[in-house]
This record gives C-alpha cells, structure tokens and sequence, in this order.
C-alpha cells in the first residue's frame, strides 16, 4: 500500500451491534449479560459505553468546582499538646496543607501549647472531627486575636459547641456521611442522606446562603473507584437541585473525603496502603475539595513511617500525575458521565422518599444500614467480594491485631477474620491435607483449601499425593494430625471415601474438599466425616465450627 492510499484511507464506523456480535462469540456459549456487573446500587454497569451524556452535568460540576486542586489534610496523631505541635509543624513542613484533628482519643493541652497551635490556624486551614463539647483543643479559637479570626478557615465538627465571636470562615454545620459508609451505605443512600441531612439544617436557618457558607460535607471513599469518583461527581449536580429546590442561588460548599476503613484489615496491612491509594486516587477524579489518606496501620497504631506514606500518596498524586491542573478529569468518560447521572437519578428520588418518611432520623431508624452491612459481610466472608490478603490471598504472617485507641471503632469487613487469627494464633489443631490422584489433578483443589484455612489463620501440610487407599492410612496415622482435609478429582472421589471412611481414626476430625449431591454427601456423614469444604461456603462458619468441634471432642479423645 502507498503512502498515498494510507493517507487517504478510511475506515468503517465501528458499530455497537458489530461490536457485541463478536464480544458474544468470545464467551464460548456463556450469554451476553455476563459481561454486565450488578452493584450494591443496584445499577447495572455495561461492558461498553458508546454514547456520550448531555454536557450539561459537566458543566455543573465546574461551575461549583472552577478550581482545580485540592487541599492535603493529614492528621497529626499525639500524647499531648507539644507532641501535637511538634508532629504538625514536622508534617506541614513535608507536604500537608492543613491543621487535622480527630478527637479519639482527646489529646491534653496546656496554654503553652494551645497558643503554639492558635498561631498555626491563621495560616493553615483547619479540620477539627469528632469533638466532644468539652475537648481540651477547642480552646485554642480562645487564643487567637479577634482582629485575625476571620482569617481562620476550615471545619469544626464538635456536638453542643458554640463557635466564639469573629470566626466568620469556619464551618460547623455539616454532612458527615462516615458514620452511615461504615454502618453499610451504598453511593446512593450516602447522597441521598446528605441532602435530607442538609434540608434538615437548612430548615432551622433564615438566609440559605448564609447556611450554604456555614455547611460542608464529608465522605468516605472506598475501594469501587469508578463508583466512588461518580459518588462526588453527583453530589456536586444534586446540590445544584437541592438550591434549585429551595429556589436560591446555589452556593458551592466543600467536599471533604477521607479514604475509608471498611475494606481495611489488620492481616496483612501492607495491602492497605493499596487500597489507601486507590481511594485517594478516585476522590482526585471525583473532584474532592479536601482529601484525608490513613496510614495503612491505622488500626493497630501508625508509626512516623506509615504516617509519611500515606501522606506521600497525595503528594506523588498531586506533583507527579499533573491531576492538580485539570479540574473534573473525568469529564469525558461516557461511563463515569453516565454512572455520575444515574446516581443522581437514584440519590435524588431516596432523598424524596426520606424526606416523606420525615427525614434522615426516620430513615436511620427503620434498620436498612443494618441490613446492608449484613448483607456487605456475608459476601466477604462467602468470598464473592475479595479482600486480598484477608480472605484471598491470605499470608499466614503473625500480625499485629492489636486496636489502636488513636481509632474510631468503625464497623470493618475483616473484623470475623481477625477474630478467627486471634482465636487460632495462640493454639490450633495440627491440620493435613490428604492428597489423591496426581499432582496436576489435585493441586488446584488443595490449593484452594490451603488457602481457605489460610485466610482463618490455619496452618496446613500436604501430604504426598497417594493412589493407594491403605498407604494414605498408614500416612494419617503416622503423622497424626488433628485435622484432615482429602483433596480429591471430583472422578475418583467416590472409590476412595468409603475405604477410607470404613478405616479411619475415630480421634481425627475429617472433611472433604468439594461439593457433591446430597445423597452422596448424607452416605460419606453417616459412615463418619464431618463435613465438607468448597467455594459457596460462608468461611467465618466453617472455622468457626472447625474450631469448635476441636476444642470440644475430638480434641479430648472422643468420637
């Protein structure tokens, strides 16, 4: 071909339906819908997105948002009030942006001290959360002189606390939507409880702009990173519908994010620094006003390492990426442009029906958070959501599963799991697999049951992989385990199991890895095995029922 026919050539306009002929053809006989994912919103998320969304929810985003940026808002963590002060300089020094407090446990100050701190505030801006009325560092606002207060911005969130004269650019007013995140919300009951609990506050104030400048709102991110950035996205449109709705000017108010503790775990806390820079990655593209990012040892204690780390999160996002210079970079994608427009459809169509049942009180007492994290926790601990190195993955490493008392005891995903290394970490049974066939047959079932008990915190040993039915027996009794898993090929499980079962110890508790029918598995129980070990089981129960049943009788001799 010359150059000339390659300047001048065209190709045809790829078409949707040409498309999803060939992607249908790849599934080998699996239907289409396996490409769409379901979310805990109930939305169906497409495996392509061809259409581009009216430009008109973009152009909302950057009118309540004309800066690009955002403000690095670390915490600092002490003993007391030097340590505070100390820590804090250390840290806006290397990076931060911002005077961050969280009130667990409160930190004791002397006068020294809060007036090292009041100096601070007049020229970083400040974020104090989850303050009791009496905390020792609302003090400080006393130290500051009434001639520059109003030079002092920033948040105060602190319950039956009156802000003192002359700090005209602080916030106390807000939606604080961690609390519901970490109870079990999904994106859109997190907007929609946002807007009832701003219409409730609104109510209470005679000028809504002068509520606007008193009001922010506060989220926690997740590990879904296209959901999360769409999260932020569609409060920015649905707080120009909640103006719309009062028939005022809309005024921008911050978004505050903070990489959340729902997937975090104490086993294996190094993943959390992965999942701390996802959140904070998708709260840049979200268009975030603030960002917090926890140390991944959060919960059992951050050390000047940790805390370093996830404060260079934010500074490689923000000096490395370039992401600083562009305000909404998710503009553009017809996926998260659509995903950000069915959110709002959904959040503001919630936000109705909790205002019809009388507000985001009512609705919080009916039980619904309840149930979602019920059902959030039976998909961890069932496996159908992953959290890699807890219940996927898991290293059997000793961790420190010890609580931090720096943390709010937020409800978290890997607490079963941690409850289980904590039971199993002092004392366990000694635990085999009983391999059969070859190895290539086998491995990928003990495999899977390696990890199973890893993710419980038990150790396992495989045996040599028998043929020979009397040879395994011969091997089980002279190792003598306490706990016996046979891994087997589904095709030759069922000449194995009555020999063996006929001739087993009576003081080895025995399972088998697989699921079969249920005759089958009645036969193999009434001849002496305990049970089974497959994919569709609820993990936590298994373990727990493992460790019961050693604890109990057959740890004592007993049949």
């Amino acid at each position: 071909m010359s150059i000339h026919t390659m300047k001048n050539g065209t190709f045809d306009t790829p078409k949707f339906d040409d498309w999803k002929k060939l992607a249908t053809e790849s599934l080998k006989g699996k239907p289409f819908e396996k490409l769409i994912t379901k979310t805990w919103e109930g939305i169906d998320l497409q495996p392509l997105y061809t259409e581009p969304v009216p430009a008109k929810s973009s152009q909302i985003i950057r009118a309540m948002k004309p800066e690009p940026g955002w403000t690095v808002a670390q915490p600092t963590f002490a003993k007391n009030g030097a340590e505070f002060v100390e820590r804090l300089k250390s840290s806006l020094r290397r990076g931060n942006e911002a005077v961050v407090y969280c009130g667990f446990p409160a930190v004791q100050w002397n006068d020294e001290e809060l007036n090292a701190l009041a100096e601070l505030l007049v020229d970083f801006p400040v974020f104090f959360f989850s303050l009791e009325k009496d905390d020792p560092i609302l003090r400080v606002f006393d130290f500051v002189n009434h001639e520059i207060r109003s030079k002092v911005k920033g948040v105060v969130q602190a319950e039956q606390w009156t802000l003192p004269v002359g700090y005209t650019g602080l916030r106390t007013r807000g939606a604080d939507l961690s609390f519901a995140h970490h109870d079990g919300a999904d994106a859109v009951t997190e907007l929609a409880l946002a807007l009832s609990m701003a219409a409730g506050q609104a109510e209470a104030q005679e000028d809504f702009t002068a509520f606007c400048e008193s009001f922010y709102v506060k989220f926690s991110i997740d590990t879904h990173f296209f959901m999360e950035i769409a999260k932020l996205r569609a409060f920015r449109i649905l707080w120009q519908a909640f103006a719309d709705a009062h028939e005022e000017q809309v005024v921008a108010v911050p978004v505050i994010a903070e990489t959340s503790l729902r997937s975090f775990s104490k086993i294996d806390p190094n993943v959390n620094l992965l999942r701390a820079g996802n959140e904070a990655f998708s709260a840049i593209l979200g268009g975030a006003d603030v960002i917090t990012v926890y140390p991944h040892n959060i919960l059992s204690g951050p050390t000047p390492n940790s805390l370093r780390y996830a404060q260079n999160i934010q500074l490689v996002l923000k000096e490395e990426t370039n992401v600083n210079k562009v305000n909404d970079p998710s503009a553009g994608s017809y996926f998260i442009e659509s995903l950000t427009e069915t959110l709002v459809e959904r959040a503001w169509k919630l936000f109705l029906e909790i205002e019809e049942m009388g507000g985001a009180e009512a609705y919080l007492s009916t039980g619904e958070l309840k149930s979602l994290w019920i059902k959030r926790q039976q998909e961890v601990e069932q496996t159908t959501q992953s959290l890699i190195g807890t219940n996927v993955y898991a290293d059997l490493q000793k961790d420190d599963l010890e609580d931090c008392q720096h943390m709010k005891k937020w409800n978290r995903l890997a607490m079963p799991y941690e409850m289980l290394r904590e039971q199993f970490k002092e004392e366990q049974p000694k635990t085999a697999l009983l391999n059969f066939g070859t190895l290539k047959a086998v491995k990928p079932r003990a495999d899977f049951v390696s990890g199973f008990l890893a993710s419980g915190g038990i150790e396992s040993e495989w045996s040599p992989i028998f043929t020979d039915v009397h040879e395994a027996l011969v091997w089980v009794k002279m190792t003598k385990p306490d706990y016996v898993i046979i891994c087997a090929p589904a095709d030759s499980t069922e000449e194995i199991m009555e020999p063996l079962l006929a001739n087993w110890p009576a003081s080895i508790l025995v399972d088998l890895a697989g699921a079969y029918d249920a005759q089958a598995e009645a036969k193999w129980k009434s001849l002496g095995l305990n049970g089974f070990v497959h994919a569709k089981q609820n993990r936590i129960e298994k373990m727990q029922s493992i460790l019961e049943r050693w604890k109990g009788g057959m740890r004592n001799g007993e049949a």
